[in-house]
Protein backbone atom coordinates (compact mmCIF):
# COMPACT_ATOMS: atom_id res chain seq x y z
CA UNK A 1 0.00 0.00 0.00
CA UNK A 2 1.71 3.22 -0.87
CA UNK A 3 -0.32 6.77 1.01
CA UNK A 4 1.15 9.92 0.39
CA UNK A 5 0.37 11.55 3.47
CA UNK A 6 -0.24 15.51 2.73
CA UNK A 7 -1.62 15.33 -1.19
CA UNK A 8 -4.72 13.43 -0.63
CA UNK A 9 -7.63 14.04 1.85
CA UNK A 10 -6.87 10.66 3.79
CA UNK A 11 -7.16 11.28 7.98
CA UNK A 12 -3.82 11.71 9.60
CA UNK A 13 -2.21 10.74 12.41
CA UNK A 14 0.32 12.32 14.07
CA UNK A 15 3.23 11.01 16.15
CA UNK A 16 5.48 13.72 17.87
CA UNK A 17 8.90 12.93 19.51
CA UNK A 18 9.05 14.85 22.49
CA UNK A 19 12.03 16.51 24.91
CA UNK A 20 14.20 13.87 26.45
CA UNK A 21 15.43 16.58 29.36
CA UNK A 22 15.59 20.09 27.33
CA UNK A 23 12.35 21.60 26.94
CA UNK A 24 13.89 23.58 23.98
CA UNK A 25 15.26 20.87 22.15
CA UNK A 26 11.01 20.54 20.92
CA UNK A 27 10.57 22.04 17.27
CA UNK A 28 9.09 24.82 16.06
CA UNK A 29 6.66 22.44 14.07
CA UNK A 30 5.97 20.43 16.78
CA UNK A 31 4.87 23.19 18.64
CA UNK A 32 2.94 24.40 15.54
CA UNK A 33 1.02 20.88 15.05
CA UNK A 34 0.50 20.85 18.88
CA UNK A 35 -1.11 24.37 18.82
CA UNK A 36 -3.41 22.87 16.00
CA UNK A 37 -4.29 19.86 17.26
CA UNK A 38 -7.63 18.90 18.70
CA UNK A 39 -6.68 16.36 21.10
CA UNK A 40 -3.79 14.97 22.55
CA UNK A 41 -3.43 11.40 23.28
CA UNK A 42 -0.16 10.64 25.55
CA UNK A 43 1.73 8.17 27.47
CA UNK A 44 1.34 10.24 30.83
CA UNK A 45 -1.16 12.82 30.70
CA UNK A 46 1.14 14.90 33.88
CA UNK A 47 4.19 14.71 31.72
CA UNK A 48 2.60 15.82 28.58
CA UNK A 49 0.12 18.49 30.14
CA UNK A 50 3.88 20.22 32.03
CA UNK A 51 5.09 20.37 28.66
CA UNK A 52 2.01 22.03 26.81
CA UNK A 53 1.38 23.97 29.41
CA UNK A 54 5.05 25.08 29.34
CA UNK A 55 3.83 25.78 25.62
CA UNK A 56 0.96 28.40 26.94
CA UNK A 57 -1.78 25.96 25.55
CA UNK A 58 -4.48 24.16 26.69
CA UNK A 59 -5.23 21.30 25.44
CA UNK A 60 -7.93 18.25 25.85
CA UNK A 61 -5.33 15.29 26.94
CA UNK A 62 -6.26 11.21 26.95
CA UNK A 63 -4.08 8.82 28.53
CA UNK A 64 -2.75 6.24 26.49
CA UNK A 65 -0.16 3.94 27.71
CA UNK A 66 0.72 -0.04 27.88
CA UNK A 67 -1.46 -1.33 29.49
CA UNK A 68 -4.46 0.18 27.78
CA UNK A 69 -3.42 1.30 24.21
CA UNK A 70 -5.71 -1.22 22.35
CA UNK A 71 -8.95 0.19 24.00
CA UNK A 72 -7.48 3.84 23.75
CA UNK A 73 -6.29 3.70 20.28
CA UNK A 74 -9.64 2.68 19.06
CA UNK A 75 -10.78 6.00 20.69
CA UNK A 76 -8.04 7.92 18.78
CA UNK A 77 -9.15 6.35 15.87
CA UNK A 78 -12.68 7.35 16.15
CA UNK A 79 -11.89 10.80 16.69
CA UNK A 80 -9.44 10.97 13.94
CA UNK A 81 -12.11 9.23 11.83
CA UNK A 82 -14.68 11.96 12.90
CA UNK A 83 -12.62 14.90 11.73
CA UNK A 84 -10.41 15.78 14.68
CA UNK A 85 -6.97 16.35 14.38
CA UNK A 86 -5.15 14.01 17.13
CA UNK A 87 -1.07 13.98 18.29
CA UNK A 88 0.22 11.09 20.20
CA UNK A 89 3.11 11.51 21.92
CA UNK A 90 5.04 9.14 24.86
CA UNK A 91 6.95 11.07 27.47
CA UNK A 92 10.40 11.31 26.49
CA UNK A 93 11.50 10.92 22.50
CA UNK A 94 9.84 8.93 20.30
CA UNK A 95 6.95 7.26 20.55
CA UNK A 96 6.81 3.50 20.29
CA UNK A 97 10.41 3.76 20.67
CA UNK A 98 10.66 1.34 24.27
CA UNK A 99 7.45 2.96 24.53
CA UNK A 100 3.75 3.00 23.30
CA UNK A 101 2.56 3.55 20.29
CA UNK A 102 3.15 0.60 18.39
CA UNK A 103 -0.29 -0.71 18.35
CA UNK A 104 -1.79 2.69 17.79
CA UNK A 105 0.33 2.93 14.50
CA UNK A 106 -1.43 -0.55 14.15
CA UNK A 107 -4.79 0.09 14.36
CA UNK A 108 -4.95 3.46 12.76
CA UNK A 109 -3.42 2.01 9.84
CA UNK A 110 -6.08 -0.79 9.95
CA UNK A 111 -8.36 1.75 9.31
CA UNK A 112 -6.97 3.44 6.57
CA UNK A 113 -5.33 6.52 8.41
CA UNK A 114 -1.97 7.59 7.35
CA UNK A 115 0.41 8.64 10.17
CA UNK A 116 2.81 10.82 10.11
CA UNK A 117 5.82 12.09 12.40
CA UNK A 118 6.93 15.25 13.69
CA UNK A 119 10.79 14.10 14.30
CA UNK A 120 12.85 14.95 17.32
CA UNK A 121 14.86 13.66 20.21
CA UNK A 122 15.94 10.45 20.44
CA UNK A 123 18.37 8.73 23.64
CA UNK A 124 19.79 6.27 22.06
CA UNK A 125 20.89 8.09 18.88
CA UNK A 126 22.29 10.55 20.91
CA UNK A 127 24.11 8.17 23.18
CA UNK A 128 25.66 6.34 20.15
CA UNK A 129 27.04 9.06 18.19
CA UNK A 130 28.86 10.85 21.05
CA UNK A 131 29.72 7.65 22.67
CA UNK A 132 33.37 7.29 20.97
CA UNK A 133 31.84 3.82 19.58
CA UNK A 134 31.39 2.41 15.60
CA UNK A 135 28.36 4.27 14.03
CA UNK A 136 28.58 2.32 11.09
CA UNK A 137 26.41 -0.69 12.12
CA UNK A 138 24.41 -0.50 15.18
CA UNK A 139 21.42 -3.09 16.97
CA UNK A 140 18.64 -1.39 18.90
CA UNK A 141 17.63 -3.50 22.16
CA UNK A 142 16.32 -0.97 24.33
CA UNK A 143 15.55 -2.14 27.73
CA UNK A 144 16.61 -5.83 28.66
CA UNK A 145 14.27 -8.17 31.11
CA UNK A 146 14.50 -7.37 34.37
CA UNK A 147 15.00 -11.23 35.44
CA UNK A 148 18.45 -12.06 35.30
CA UNK A 149 17.78 -15.57 33.79
CA UNK A 150 16.17 -13.97 30.50
CA UNK A 151 18.55 -11.03 30.02
CA UNK A 152 21.34 -13.56 30.22
CA UNK A 153 19.58 -15.48 27.64
CA UNK A 154 18.82 -12.17 25.40
CA UNK A 155 22.65 -11.14 25.87
CA UNK A 156 23.59 -14.30 24.74
CA UNK A 157 21.84 -14.25 21.57
CA UNK A 158 23.14 -11.16 21.22
CA UNK A 159 26.98 -12.28 21.97
CA UNK A 160 28.16 -12.47 18.35
CA UNK A 161 26.44 -9.02 16.70
CA UNK A 162 29.11 -7.32 15.32
CA UNK A 163 27.17 -4.15 15.08
CA UNK A 164 27.51 -1.59 17.98
CA UNK A 165 24.71 -2.35 20.82
CA UNK A 166 22.47 0.23 22.17
CA UNK A 167 20.28 -0.62 25.65
CA UNK A 168 18.14 1.57 27.93
CA UNK A 169 18.24 0.74 31.47
CA UNK A 170 17.01 2.56 35.00
CA UNK A 171 19.41 3.39 37.94
CA UNK A 172 17.57 0.85 39.78
CA UNK A 173 18.99 -1.89 37.64
CA UNK A 174 21.88 -0.63 36.28
CA UNK A 175 24.68 -2.20 38.22
CA UNK A 176 22.84 -5.78 37.82
CA UNK A 177 22.76 -5.53 34.13
CA UNK A 178 26.64 -4.20 33.92
CA UNK A 179 27.35 -7.13 35.81
CA UNK A 180 25.46 -9.68 32.99
CA UNK A 181 26.84 -7.57 29.84
CA UNK A 182 30.43 -8.08 31.19
CA UNK A 183 29.60 -11.42 32.75
CA UNK A 184 28.41 -12.80 28.84
CA UNK A 185 29.93 -10.06 26.32
CA UNK A 186 33.24 -9.97 28.14
CA UNK A 187 35.47 -6.92 28.64
CA UNK A 188 34.32 -4.89 25.76
CA UNK A 189 34.85 -0.76 25.48
CA UNK A 190 31.37 0.52 26.74
CA UNK A 191 29.54 3.74 27.46
CA UNK A 192 26.98 5.04 29.94
CA UNK A 193 24.72 7.98 28.97
CA UNK A 194 22.66 9.38 31.64
CA UNK A 195 20.79 12.82 32.27
CA UNK A 196 20.69 13.31 28.49
CA UNK A 197 20.42 17.23 27.66
CA UNK A 198 19.88 18.41 31.15
CA UNK A 199 21.93 19.85 33.86
CA UNK A 200 23.91 16.87 35.01
CA UNK A 201 24.34 15.13 31.63
CA UNK A 202 27.32 12.58 31.87
CA UNK A 203 29.20 10.50 29.10
CA UNK A 204 31.04 7.65 31.12
CA UNK A 205 33.57 6.14 28.68
CA UNK A 206 35.35 2.48 29.67
CA UNK A 207 35.40 -0.96 29.21
CA UNK A 208 32.90 -2.73 31.45
CA UNK A 209 35.25 -4.48 34.04
CA UNK A 210 35.67 -1.00 35.17
CA UNK A 211 32.16 -0.19 34.82
CA UNK A 212 31.13 -2.97 37.62
CA UNK A 213 33.20 -1.35 40.37
CA UNK A 214 31.39 2.10 39.97
CA UNK A 215 29.67 3.65 42.77
CA UNK A 216 25.44 2.43 42.29
CA UNK A 217 24.97 6.14 43.71
CA UNK A 218 26.71 7.96 40.93
CA UNK A 219 24.61 6.58 38.49
CA UNK A 220 21.30 8.17 38.89
CA UNK A 221 18.39 8.71 36.01
CA UNK A 222 17.76 7.60 33.24
CA UNK A 223 20.74 5.55 31.32
CA UNK A 224 21.90 4.86 27.66
CA UNK A 225 24.58 1.57 27.50
CA UNK A 226 26.28 1.77 24.26
CA UNK A 227 28.34 -1.29 24.13
CA UNK A 228 31.09 -2.46 21.71
CA UNK A 229 30.29 -5.48 19.33
CA UNK A 230 31.68 -8.26 18.94
CA UNK A 231 35.72 -7.99 17.00
CA UNK A 232 34.93 -10.34 14.05
CA UNK A 233 38.76 -9.49 13.10
CA UNK A 234 39.77 -10.62 16.16
CA UNK A 235 37.94 -13.70 16.57
CA UNK A 236 38.35 -14.48 13.13
CA UNK A 237 42.18 -14.83 13.32
CA UNK A 238 42.22 -17.29 16.02
CA UNK A 239 41.53 -20.12 15.64
CA UNK A 240 39.37 -22.70 18.00
CA UNK A 241 41.65 -25.04 19.01
CA UNK A 242 44.17 -21.91 20.34
CA UNK A 243 41.25 -20.57 22.11
CA UNK A 244 40.72 -24.14 23.81
CA UNK A 245 44.73 -24.59 24.05
CA UNK A 246 44.82 -21.16 25.68
CA UNK A 247 41.67 -22.23 28.75
CA UNK A 248 43.96 -25.60 29.27
CA UNK A 249 47.13 -23.78 29.71
CA UNK A 250 45.42 -21.38 32.47
CA UNK A 251 43.63 -24.58 33.69
CA UNK A 252 47.21 -26.34 34.54
CA UNK A 253 48.35 -23.00 36.41
CA UNK A 254 45.77 -24.20 39.12
CA UNK A 255 42.89 -21.46 37.84
CA UNK A 256 39.27 -23.17 37.65
CA UNK A 257 37.49 -23.56 34.27
CA UNK A 258 35.48 -20.34 34.62
CA UNK A 259 38.54 -18.46 35.46
CA UNK A 260 40.16 -19.51 32.82
CA UNK A 261 37.40 -19.11 30.05
CA UNK A 262 37.11 -15.58 31.54
CA UNK A 263 40.70 -14.65 31.19
CA UNK A 264 40.61 -16.04 27.70
CA UNK A 265 38.24 -13.73 26.49
CA UNK A 266 39.98 -10.74 27.94
CA UNK A 267 42.73 -11.72 26.18
CA UNK A 268 41.05 -12.79 23.23
CA UNK A 269 38.26 -10.22 22.87
CA UNK A 270 35.91 -13.46 21.99
CA UNK A 271 33.10 -13.51 23.81
CA UNK A 272 33.24 -16.28 26.80
CA UNK A 273 29.73 -17.70 26.07
CA UNK A 274 31.11 -18.85 22.81
CA UNK A 275 34.77 -20.07 24.44
CA UNK A 276 32.14 -22.23 26.63
CA UNK A 277 30.76 -23.72 23.87
CA UNK A 278 33.99 -24.66 21.95
CA UNK A 279 35.31 -26.02 25.11
CA UNK A 280 32.69 -27.82 25.92
CA UNK A 281 32.06 -29.84 22.41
Amino acid sequence: MRSQNFLSNKPLLYLVATPIGNLQDLSPRAKEIIEQADLIACEDTRVSGLLISNLGFKKPLISLREHNEVSEANYVVEQILSGKKVVYMSDAGYPAISDPGSKLVQIALEHCINVSVIPGPNAGLSALVASGLNTDHFYFHGFLSPKESQRNEELRKLATREETLIFYEAPHRIMKTLESLYEILGNRRACIARELTKKHEEYIRMNLEEMIALDPESLKGEMVIVVEGCLKEVSDSIDDKEIINLVNNFESMGISTKDAIKKVSELTKVSKNYIYKIYHN
